[in-house]
């Protein structure tokens, strides 16, 4: 039905589903922030799972429905360009918190964990891409190492949440993660986890129709799958982020923000896990390009460049912003430049 679209609806369809998830993103925050207090989770934690999931599911829908297809390098690119593209947003997040560096006011163990975890992630299909050519059912034995890995870090980073070991340093710009109302904690999270999950549903059918007009816009205006995939279906299913993560921030809920990004990226790691079950030709990382592996390399760099920002914990940088920052916005802009020019 959506290939006979015209262009102009085609777009405007695109355009609608797109806004849909922006905007069950935004009440999905709020709601988050909600659970969180009331479960005793923690906003860390919450943005990680409850939250990065939530955000990232129109992501997968997009991954998976083109690996079904056939289309490798779409599913691939999607997964690891929403990666990159939702680490820059935490550059954006920071321009938006003025009083001090974001990574410094937030500082949280679990966040460092996560981001160690999601370098590690993104290390194993890395990794498959140079062994053999080898596949059980069409699917890679790297994938059930990588979905294993995402269980096993997970647990992990409940337990470094829970039970941490250590303690970053409070400064007056420090932002403790505190329910806002004392009360809070005391309520039902049932009201608010139902909403929640009314929202996902939206935004996983939303994914759908941007998968579809997605595979459109390659055969109608032959454009690569790479390039659609990493920088326009990869960059409307990471919208939910931008705008969870500017809202978090605004809410004062700095610890949720951070969270929800990494956490969310952990999760992303997981498209390639499902896209591979989906791709019927053999495994899909041996079925990828060249371009795919730079956005799989891009994000490992900023990724470890926002972990070093975290450690680094530094206060007031340059445009009184941290430096990881800006090396988050350099390494995107010249990531994109790159893609647009090859």
């Amino acid at each position: 039905m959506i290939a006979s679209l015209s262009t102009p609806l085609l777009l405007g369809v695109f355009t609608l589903a797109g806004l849909i998830v922006v905007i069950s993103s935004i009440k999905a925050t709020g709601l988050a922030d909600v659970i969180a207090d009331r479960t005793r989770m923690g906003e860390a934690l919450a943005g990680g799972i409850v939250l990065g999931a939530a955000t990232s599911l129109s992501g997968i829908v997009v991954s998976v429905s083109v690996a079904a297809q056939g289309d490798a390098s779409f599913a691939f690119s999607n997964a690891v360009g929403g990666i990159a593209a939702q680490t820059f947003f935490l550059a954006l997040a920071d321009m938006l918190h003025r009083r001090a560096n974001l990574e410094h006011s937030a500082a949280e163990p679990a966040n460092l964990f996560q981001a160690v975890m999601l370098i590690v992630l993104l290390s194993i299909p890395l990794a498959a891409t140079a062994a053999p050519d080898f596949a059980i059912w069409g699917i890679s034995p790297a994938s059930v190492v990588l979905f294993l890995a995402y269980l096993g870090g997970t647990k992990l980073a409940t337990q470094v949440s829970e039970t941490p070991m250590w303690k970053p340093v409070e400064t007056r710009e420090t932002r403790r993660d505190e329910p806002e109302d004392e009360e809070e904690a005391n309520r039902s999270p049932r009201g608010p986890i139902l909403v929640f999950m009314g929202l996902v549903v939206i935004m996983g059918f939303s994914g759908w129709v941007i998968s579809q007009a997605g595979q459109e816009f390659v055969t109608r205006f032959s454009l690569s799958s790479s390039l659609v995939g990493a920088l326009l279906t990869a960059v409307v299913t990471s919208l939910p982020e931008l705008v969870t993560t500017l809202t978090a921030v605004r809410r004062g809920a700095l610890q949720l923000a951070i969270g929800g990004i990494i956490g969310g990226n952990t999760f992303d790691t997981l498209f390639l896990v499902f896209s591979d079950g989906a791709y019927r030709d053999g495994s899909l990382y041996h079925a990828v390009s060249m371009s795919d592996l730079y956005w799989l390399a891009t994000g490992l760099m900023m990724t470890g460049v926002l972990l070093g920002g975290l450690i680094l914990r530094q206060k007031d940088g340059p445009a009184r912003i941290g430096i990881e920052s800006l090396l988050l916005v350099a390494i995107y802009a010249s990531a994109v430049v790159l893609q647009v020019l090859a």
